[in-house]
């Protein structure tokens, strides 16, 4: 094998912000708060997880709303709930993922996903988008007891995968990909489709990328 190329899934992999926001916006409404996030305009809040929206919508409720104690304990739950049973209504892959991914797989590479997103849903959306198949490992917030930006992580997903931390790098969209590439000491390439766009460059990657067709040839630029 060439070499291993990781992924991370939100954001990177799959646009699953819509879906994110929407099981967000229905635990305010169970509350009666009249406050609802944005697709677009809050899709970068969403890439930073559950507890990330809900306190965004709370940080917008009116002066004189008042929340009850250990309202987002209760919440971030329900929002779980209510996104597993709706994981892909809006969801789609990105385009040229699944292109991107053959040629990859066609070059002898191994692909291998490390995502901050709770496995049973990772899993099922992976499921859900028909590409699970493709991945030989998929490491997510709860397989260790650790997540990214830890190194350890991205080295599971790369040698339960079958291949060698030394000859792989780390494809993602957020400064939590960055942070875990620079701690397992590997390259990585950041989109720059995601919400940040070519703010993403920010970060300085050792590669910034436009659509999925860069992959296979920064992969032989780096593997071999």
């Amino acid at each position: 094998m060439a070499g291993t190329v990781v992924f991370d899934l939100d954001g990177t992999l799959a646009d699953t912000s819509a879906d994110l926001i929407a099981a967000a916006n229905a635990c305010f409404a169970a509350r009666g708060i009249d406050v609802a996030l944005d697709p677009v305009a809050d899709a970068l809040t969403a890439f930073h997880g559950g507890r990330a929206m809900l306190r965004a919508g709370y940080g917008r409720m009116g002066s004189g709303m008042l929340l009850p104690p250990g309202a987002e304990d209760e919440d971030f739950p329900r929002l779980l709930s209510h996104y597993g049973e709706n994981i892909a209504v809006h969801t789609k892959l990105y385009p040229g993922v699944e292109e991107t991914l053959d040629r990859l797989q066609a070059d002898g590479h191994i692909l291998a996903v490390c995502t901050n997103k709770p496995g049973a849903l990772a899993e099922a959306l992976l499921d859900a988008l028909g590409v699970r198949g493709r991945f030989a490992s998929m490491i997510a917030a709860d397989t260790l007891p650790v997540r990214k930006p830890d190194p350890r992580p991205y080295h599971a997903a790369v040698e339960r995968a079958g291949g060698r931390v030394a000859s792989s790098f780390l494809v993602g969209d957020t400064e939590t990909d960055r942070k875990t590439a620079t701690a397992a000491g590997v390259k990585v390439a950041l989109v720059s489709f995601g919400p940040e766009g070519e703010g993403i460059s920010r970060l300085a990657p050792d590669a910034l990328i436009a659509h999925f067709e860069e992959l296979p040839e920064l992969a032989r630029l780096w593997l071999g």
